[in-house]
């Protein structure tokens, strides 16, 4: 049996007089989230914290401040999970977050690329995904509050998805590849609509996509009708081609600021 060590009672000594201490309430305000996800926070360990003798938890303001000044922050918040709800196309439940979702939506608007005609850019990726890694299935998606959108898909005729069908929810909250070998075999997704309906899902893998801010849009990903597994090759291949895609994300970005500073609005 595992057994969990309890938390020490801890009183400030004379070294934190000058230093500011929050309640779980107060962080969570300072960082615009839930206090629920601001005790995830603190249980993953991104916020320190001890517990006061009436069994209370407590945080340092400036632990909070420093977390809200990361230039990076969307990797770092990306650690704290909640669990939401999808309005409107939620058909398979609830679907994780990051504690940032906010921020990281924001960061998709700003990029201006849901909803978009197809690029032979990201259409290349797609294409070269399905071929080194042998899936009938490419896409490059986007997580917008409530769908998942194709800025580009190879071998899938929809254009989009429920966001609560998303199975790129989970790789957006990493930096490496998130690969489920047989989704049917994986209490996390076996009920999901893609996985027990006519789609037939059974494997994915996926890499996340990021803009120049560091926030996940969405990912490069690959599908098949039968449980398999990436080696480390195509694990590595996966990666690379994400990668290029958020290269391409800061390409565009870029030509966005040139544009505005020579054409200034009246």
């Amino acid at each position: 049996m595992n057994m969990r060590t309890k938390d020490p009672v801890r009183t400030p000594t004379s070294d934190d007089r000058d230093a500011e201490v929050l309640t779980t309430a107060q962080a969570a305000k300072l960082l615009g989230i839930s206090v629920r996800t601001s005790q995830l926070l603190i249980e993953g360990g991104s916020l320190r914290s001890w517990k006061t003798p009436g069994g209370h938890r407590r945080v340092y303001r400036a632990d909070v401040m420093a977390l809200i000044g990361q230039p990076h922050s969307a990797p770092s918040l990306a650690s704290a999970v909640v669990v939401s709800g999808s309005p409107g196309m939620d058909d398979a439940g609830s679907f994780p977050t990051a504690a940032n979702e906010a921020a990281r939506l924001d960061a998709l608007e700003r990029s201006g690329l849901v909803g978009t005609a197809p690029e032979p850019s990201f259409d290349r990726l797609t294409q070269l995904a399905g071929q080194f890694l042998k899936a009938p299935i490419a896409l490059m998606t986007l997580l917008t509050p409530d769908r998942q959108w194709f800025k580009s898909r190879r071998g899938l005729t929809i254009a989009e998805t429920p966001r609560s069908w998303a199975f790129c929810n989970h790789t957006v909250l990493q930096h490496g590849v998130f690969e489920v070998a047989d989704l049917a075999d994986d209490a996390r997704f076996a009920a999901n609509p893609a996985v027990a309906g006519d789609l037939h899902f059974r494997f994915y893998a996926g890499a996340p996509v990021v803009d120049p801010d560091g926030y996940a849009l969405g990912s490069v990903c690959v599908i098949d009708r039968k449980p398999r597994h990436l080696d480390n090759e195509q694990k590595s291949s996966l990666l690379a081609l994400a990668g290029i895609a958020s290269d391409q994300i800061r390409l565009q970005a870029v030509e966005r600021q040139l544009h505005a500073a020579q054409h200034p609005a009246p």
